[in-house]
C-alpha cells in the first residue's frame, strides 16, 4: 500500500511538473515532422536575447511566453482572436517602447513623474473609433511645440543646479585673465594660438579638431582621440550656436579654448551620458582650414 501511494505521488509530481510548461510534445514519426521540428529549431535563435534586449522582458517568466506564442500560433485562422493578439501587440509597443520613450523626453531621469497611461489609451482609441475631443490636424501641428515647452519646464526644475552650476562658472570665468566674450553673456574663449587666415562663413565646410569637457572637466567627445588626431569636416551652421558664433569670428589656423553657456550649446536636450541639459561646456577648439567649394 505504501509503495502505490509513492507511485501515485510520483506520476503527480511528473505529471504536474509538466503541465507547468506551454511547450507542445513533439511526435517526431515521418519526415515532414522532422522539418516542421528542425523548422521550429532554426526560427528560434536568438528570440531569448530578442525578447530580454529589445522588448525588455524577464525571461524567468518563459513559460507565459510560451503559451502566449502556442495560442496565438494555434489562433492564426481566428479572426477574433487575430483582432486581440495584435491588441496586446500593439499595447506592448505603446506600453515599453512609446511610454517610457515619452517619459524620458518630458521628464528626464526623474521617474516619479510620468504621462497618464489611461488617457495615452483612451486617446488612441477614441482617434481610432473617430471620436476623439480635438481636431487631430491641430494636435499633429501644435504637439510637439507644446511638449517641448513642458520639457523645458520640467527639465529646468530637475536640473537646476546644473543650470545654476553652468551661470555660476561663466560668471567667474569672465574674470579672468586673457578670456574673452564675443558677445556680452554669450561665448567666451582665450585665444591660445593666433592664426592668420580667411574667416568662414556660417555656410562654409571647414576642417576641424577638437575636444570637449564639461566644466568639471570630464572629456566627452574628441576628434583629437575619436579620428586618430585628424582633422574632421563639418559645416559651420550644422553645429550647436555657439560653435556657430565662434566660428565666424575664428581666423585660419587659431587655436582657442571656448567657454559656451548652456543656452548656446544643447539647452535642455542631454547629450550623451556626460552631458546633461543645461550644461554649460569648454571646448578646445582648432581651425584648421576652410574646405574648396565642390
Amino acid at each position: 500500500m505504501k509503495k502505490l501511494v509513492l507511485v501515485a505521488a510520483s506520476v503527480v509530481m511528473i505529471f504536474g511538473s509538466c503541465s507547468k510548461s506551454a511547450a507542445p510534445t513533439a511526435s517526431l514519426k515521418t519526415d515532414i515532422d522532422t522539418i516542421s521540428y528542425e523548422l521550429g529549431m532554426v526560427n528560434s535563435a536568438g528570440v531569448k536575447q530578442y525578447l530580454s534586449e529589445r522588448l525588455g522582458v524577464d525571461t524567468t517568466y518563459m513559460d507565459e511566453f510560451y503559451k502566449g506564442l502556442v495560442e496565438a500560433a494555434n489562433s492564426s485562422d481566428n479572426k477574433k482572436k487575430a483582432a486581440y493578439f495584435a491588441g496586446i501587440q500593439i499595447g506592448q509597443q505603446l506600453g515599453t517602447q512609446m511610454f517610457k520613450g515619452i517619459n524620458y523626453q518630458l521628464f528626464g531621469e526623474d521617474s516619479t513623474k510620468s504621462i497618464s497611461m489611461r488617457n495615452l489609451l483612451s486617446g488612441f482609441i477614441a482617434q481610432t473609433e473617430g471620436k476623439a475631443e480635438f481636431d487631430i490636424e491641430k494636435v499633429r501641428n501644435g504637439l510637439q511645440e507644446k511638449m517641448g515647452r513642458f520639457r523645458d519646464k520640467s527639465l529646468a526644475k530637475t536640473y537646476a543646479a546644473n543650470k545654476e552650476a553652468g551661470e555660476k562658472f561663466m560668471a567667474q570665468n569672465k574674470t579672468k585673465e586673457g578670456i574673452k566674450e564675443l558677445t556680452p553673456g554669450g561665448v567666451q574663449y582665450k585665444v591660445i594660438k593666433e592664426g592668420n587666415g580667411p574667416i568662414p562663413a556660417d555656410t562654409s565646410r571647414v576642417m576641424v579638431s577638437y575636444e570637449g569637457r564639461t566644466i568639471d572637466g570630464k572629456v566627452f567627445d574628441s576628434s583629437y582621440k575619436n579620428n586618430d588626431n585628424k582633422p574632421i569636416e563639418i559645416t559651420v551652421n550644422n553645429m550647436i550656436p555657439g560653435w556657430i558664433d565662434v566660428l565666424t569670428h575664428m581666423p585660419v589656423g587659431s587655436v582657442w579654448e571656448i567657454y559656451i553657456p548652456q543656452e548656446k550649446a544643447y539647452g535642455s536636450r542631454e547629450a550623451g551620458e556626460d552631458v546633461k541639459p543645461f550644461s554649460a561646456l569648454i571646448f578646445k577648439l582648432e581651425l584648421v582650414s576652410i574646405s574648396p567649394n565642390k
